[in-house]
């Protein structure tokens, strides 16, 4: 029903991945695998009611809380993830990261630490250091570490990445009860990103926070989250959140329409959600197999051709975190040899606060995956054996 294996040419649609590369990279021409937005088309269902929204031809100011978003986010909550969602915890924003932005400022201030996990999304780094806040990363599976930076008197916020970016971690449920009694015991807030939540694979489970934390006065949590990512429509913008505290919530809705100047949302971010939450679960399992058959893939070329590099494909996301520490390669030189000699375009792990690692893009046709993972394989070859 669906071809994930045709090719869609992005030249000259402003693509940050394909028409950004060579700025990013200072070469045109390269084969790009780096920004996370995927190749293909989203579903055909939300094509079709983008497109019967458009031959409407009136697009006057809209209000995100009437029609049908509100409860489509119930809905897909209860089939996808079995958590009820109480639509009156809703809130809006044009982004995931303004979500996130705004929190900041509502529940720390400059020069307060902000906990997350590294390597970390390089996002969280913009936002955070760009608000003055002090970022302070621990370990993956350092629990000490956490509770160590959290018990610091000036530590006001723990930012979950949920699944974690750019690892593919899926969070288990008893480390997320973990992180919500750490966060409880030093009088942390916790704001959970779980923008590819729906991406996990086969056999692992994504809890939403709201099944971790409590709602009610006092309770300073966020989960925030969007369809954009999952069913690749980022450039419509727009994001929802459920914030625990009732007053925090208005308060959050009330700077939004006030501050930021958000008096109406994109209507066309609205048509998106809805018709993907209501009819894109075929289309989305879909993917996730096309995705998984990729990763089994690149995981059968890494073992081939790198087989001083253990790597098995993350648990959620269509992102593979490659870790080429072993080979003792230098980043730079590995980056030279992509760019310069393999002419692809591959994140580098410095950007995510670990040198050494790779983060591959695979959200594209298989073809293009085989020429990403050659080109790697080639390019680290070259260097380890020099």
């Amino acid at each position: 029903m669906y071809d994930f294996d045709r090719e869609i040419d992005r030249h000259g649609t402003s693509s940050v991945q394909w028409d950004g590369a060579a700025d990013r990279f200072g070469l045109p021409g390269l084969l790009p695998f780096t920004v996370s937005d995927m190749d293909f088309a989203s579903p055909p269902e939300v094509l079709a009611a983008l497109r019967e929204r458009v031959d409407h031809g009136v697009f006057g100011y809209t209000d995100w809380r009437l029609g049908e978003f509100r409860e489509a986010i119930r809905d897909w909550y209860a089939r996808r993830h079995g958590t009820a969602i109480d639509t009156g915890a809703l809130v809006y924003a044009p982004s995931v990261l303004s979500q996130i932005a705004q929190l900041l400022r509502m529940w720390t201030e400059p020069g307060d630490g902000v906990v997350v996990h590294t390597p970390t999304y390089d996002g969280f780094r913009r936002v955070v250091t760009g608000l003055g806040r002090e970022l302070r990363g621990v370990p993956l599976d350092d629990p000490e570490a956490l509770e160590r930076e959290l018990a610091r008197p000036d530590s006001r916020m723990l930012l979950l990445c949920s699944p974690h970016n750019p690892t593919g971690r899926v969070w288990t449920e008893e480390e997320l009860t973990g992180f919500a009694r750490l966060a409880e015991r030093h009088g942390a807030a916790v704001v959970s990103d779980e923008i590819h939540a729906d991406l996990t694979a086969e056999g692992h489970r994504h809890i939403p926070w709201t099944r971790i934390a409590q709602p009610g006065p006092g309770r300073r949590w966020a989960l925030v989250t969007s369809g954009t990512k999952t069913f690749n429509f980022p450039a419509l913008s727009g994001s929802y959140g459920l914030i625990g505290d009732p007053e925090e919530r208005e308060v959050f809705v009330r700077r939004m329409e006030t501050g930021e100047g958000l008096a109406s949302p994109a209507v066309l971010s609205l048509t998106a959600h809805i018709a993907a939450y209501r009819h894109g679960a075929d289309w989305l399992d879909a993917l996730r197999a096309y995705v998984a058959d990729t990763m089994a893939m690149v995981a059968e070329r890494l073992a081939d051709g790198l087989p001083g590099v253990v790597w098995t494909p993350p648990r959620a996301g269509y992102l593979a975190w490659i870790d080429l520490r072993p080979l003792g390669v230098a980043e730079d030189r590995l980056q030279e040899e992509l760019v310069h000699r393999e002419r692809v375009a591959i994140m580098p792990g410095g950007v995510y606060g670990a040198p050494g690692c790779v983060r591959l893009n695979v959200g594209c046709p298989r073809k293009k995956a085989e020429r990403g993972v050659e080109a790697l394989i080639r390019a680290a070859r070259r260097l380890a054996t020099a």
